[in-house]
């Protein structure tokens, strides 16, 4: 039986009109109610009807393609950012006539994911990159539909693209630390396949050379990228004696909230004893103690470069070359960072 307006109502906690009203990119609705509300279609495979507009501007149908394959940061946890990609979405894919379908796959063979959109008809697909790999792109950006990946980057696949600029964002970081007073900077990397986490630890190193600092390989510490992941890994990296910078860029907030967990399990006080740095700007970020210092990209930007990127493919009379966006991002300053003053400035 499909997806109904009711079914999401029922799993988001809200009324028919609220899931709506969400679905078809009004105003008027919390942040909380849209996330959660996008949440729900998203876990219920739910496939969005077209707007009520007028039939001679109904372009066809996109299809959003939200791809886990390994769980490690298309997750739970990381939800709010998915609603916002949902989010921008489906609000310019309304404003320019087209249907929205969502298709979601977890721990499915990318050939089959490539099946499931050739031959359907479908006039443009939008793909999460964020856990594919070079080789998942290659073969995702081959099949004969327009299509789009977003959240991730491959400089040299012949493949539209729209992503954060992880190289811009992470010299903000290491800059700002320079800037307080930081001589000695870590960083807290994972070796989950995610492109942008790669990104940023090339970045990251790349900026402690361009600002002249001293980089102690000890200093790049590994973890798993989920929540409980890093707060267990980061533990025994404790236990096991780990020497700590005086501060540590996170490769995300999730990161960041598991490693904190471990810092305050061996009474390591943020931002006294270790200042952090994280990425993404979830919700969780400004509320908790201390509220982290993190780096703040636009979801919703992305989306929607993503949407008017694909409405030019389609519209195109004749082949263009791939297209690769980057979106900027801002540096969002709290309490987990703190002004160091060394023996020598004093």
């Amino acid at each position: 039986m499909p997806t109904t307006i009711q079914h999401i109502a029922d799993q988001a906690g809200v009324s028919a009109a609220t899931v709506s009203l969400v679905l078809n990119g009004k105003t008027g609705i919390s942040d909380a109610t849209r996330s959660r509300v996008l949440r729900a279609a998203s876990a219920l495979n739910y496939r969005q009807k077209s707007p009520k507009i007028a039939k001679s501007k109904s372009l066809g149908t996109l299809r959003f393609l939200k791809i886990a394959r390994h769980g490690h940061t298309v997750n739970r946890d990381h939800g709010s950012f998915i609603a916002d990609y949902m989010d921008g979405m489906a609000g310019e894919a309304h404003r320019l006539g087209y249907k929205l379908e969502i298709a979601s796959f977890e721990g499915a063979p990318m050939a089959d994911i490539v099946a499931s959109i050739e031959g359907t008809g479908l006039d443009g697909v939008i793909v999460l990159g964020t856990e594919l790999s070079e080789a998942d792109i290659q073969l995702v950006s081959a099949a004969a539909v327009p299509l789009v990946v977003m959240d991730t980057f491959c400089e040299f696949a012949e493949c539209n693209m729209v992503n954060m600029g992880n190289s811009e964002a992470v010299f903000k970081i290491v800059s700002h630390f320079a800037q307080c007073g930081f001589k000695r900077i870590g960083f807290i990397a994972s070796d989950v396949q995610t492109i942008n986490f790669q990104l940023r630890k090339s970045a990251f190193v790349e900026g402690i050379k361009k600002l002249g600092l001293r980089l102690n390989p000890k200093d790049i510490v590994t973890v798993d990228s989920t929540y409980q992941g890093a707060y267990e890994e980061m533990l025994a990296r404790l236990h096991g004696g780990l020497e700590l910078p005086e501060g540590y860029f996170c490769c995300n907030d999730i990161m960041a909230y598991g490693c904190i967990k471990a810092f305050r399990e061996f009474d390591i006080r943020i931002p006294e004893a270790l200042s952090i740095i994280g990425f993404d700007n979830l919700p969780m970020s400004a509320t908790m103690d201390p509220p982290l210092t993190t780096v703040d990209v636009s979801k919703q930007q992305i989306a929607y470069q993503a949407v008017r990127l694909l409405d030019e493919i389609i519209r195109s009379e004749t082949k263009r070359p791939a297209m690769k966006i980057l979106v900027g991002s801002s540096l969002v300053t709290r309490k987990s960072v703190i002004f160091k003053v060394h023996d020598s400035d004093a």
